[in-house]
């Protein structure tokens, strides 16, 4: 269960958060718990979340470990800050800051080399699932984003398929159609990865998760977990998900 503040919260109000988290989900063994907040408050969720099952991680990386990139953050940086885990190729890095499938197979590598847990996201826009051409998008998506990346570098991946329509707009996927769509990035990787791996593989639905719908999506075979957006932001609203 991941959560992603995007750009949210001060460093108090990030400590604040997790005083109040951490206990909710203190027994919590079921489920990996990641909050990826903004970099600049990574340290403070670190600080807080000693001692806990939390765990940390960044909502992009540059692709470099070092160099004249004004305004970018590399692996290693998002590890020394103590991050585990790095949320790579998001809709909204792909809407608005250019990200392709390229460059998410990139980042996926970059993060890997750093030691850090990509959480890798896939999903269609609204008018490509209108026009029928949600599988098409995914397997282009996982093809150029993916399916470059070694049987060893690929074990250390987790997918999240977010439907682009779905993402803080209120709409979410019904729990059919999110499966659907996970059943079939399962394939993919069962095609290019082979079946135990595609078994092993850990695939989150992002988009409007809630407490009031995560236990219907966590109930489809296919659908290992989530990946939340506003949700996350209150503590007892991601305690409640985390515990679905």
């Amino acid at each position: 269960m991941a959560g992603n503040w995007k750009m949210y919260k001060t460093a108090a109000e990030t400590t604040a958060f997790f005083e109040k988290f951490a206990p909710l989900v203190a027994q919590s063994v079921h489920a990996d718990a990641v909050i990826c907040p903004t970099f600049v408050n990574i340290p403070a969720a670190v600080a807080a979340t000693q001692g806990t099952r939390i765990e940390i991680g960044g909502q992009n990386l540059y692709w470099k470990n070092e160099g004249a990139f004004t305004g970018e953050i590399s692996g290693p940086m998002l590890k020394a800050a103590g991050a585990r885990w790095v949320i790579v190729g998001h809709s909204e890095r792909r809407q608005y800051f250019g990200e392709t499938d390229a460059t998410v197979l990139q980042r996926t590598v970059a993060a890997l080399e750093a030691g850090l847990n990509p959480i890798v996201c896939v999903g269609e826009r609204l008018e490509q699932r209108e026009s029928g051409n949600t599988e098409s998008v995914l397997k282009t998506q996982f093809d150029g984003g993916l399916a470059g990346l070694t049987p060893d570098q690929f074990a250390k991946v987790t997918i999240a398929y977010e439907p682009v329509w779905a993402i803080g707009t209120g709409k979410t996927a019904t729990p059919e159609m999110a499966a659907d769509a996970h059943k079939f990035i399962r394939a993919q990787v069962a095609a290019k990865f082979g079946a135990e791996q595609a078994a092993a593989t850990r695939i989150l639905y992002g988009g409007s998760v809630k407490p009031d719908n995560v236990k219907s999506l966590m109930a489809q075979p296919d659908i290992d977990g989530s990946l939340v957006g506003g949700a996350s932001l209150e503590a007892v609203s991601f305690s409640l998900i985390v515990n679905f």
